[in-house]
């Protein structure tokens, strides 16, 4: 009976061992989108977008009651972000 107690408060001694090379196997794995996003993050244009968008949020976060928003910031950082992706992506399929 103890040991039946053990087994539902700690769980199989085998399923932490899975459960810890799933995660192992998890942290290895990297999302190729997520490199390319990266590398286009860093051109010109998604940096220069990058900048007017915290530029944005810092002055809408300095100010207690505003209605402004960094939508279209935010927006023409994607928009250049995801261009460049797309460019990036569609080149190497063909």
């Amino acid at each position: 009976m103890v040991f039946e107690e053990k087994m539902i408060m700690n769980g199989e001694p085998e399923d932490e061992e899975e459960e810890e090379e799933e995660e192992e196997e998890e942290e290895d794995m990297v999302d190729p989108l997520e490199t390319v996003r990266q590398k286009c993050e860093a051109t010109e244009h998604c940096v220069h977008t990058r900048e007017r968008l915290e530029h944005c949020e810092t002055r809408v976060g300095s100010r207690s009651a505003t209605e402004e928003d960094c939508t279209e910031e935010l927006f023409d950082f994607l928009h250049a972000r995801d261009h460049c992706v797309s460019h990036k992506l569609f080149h190497s399929v063909k």
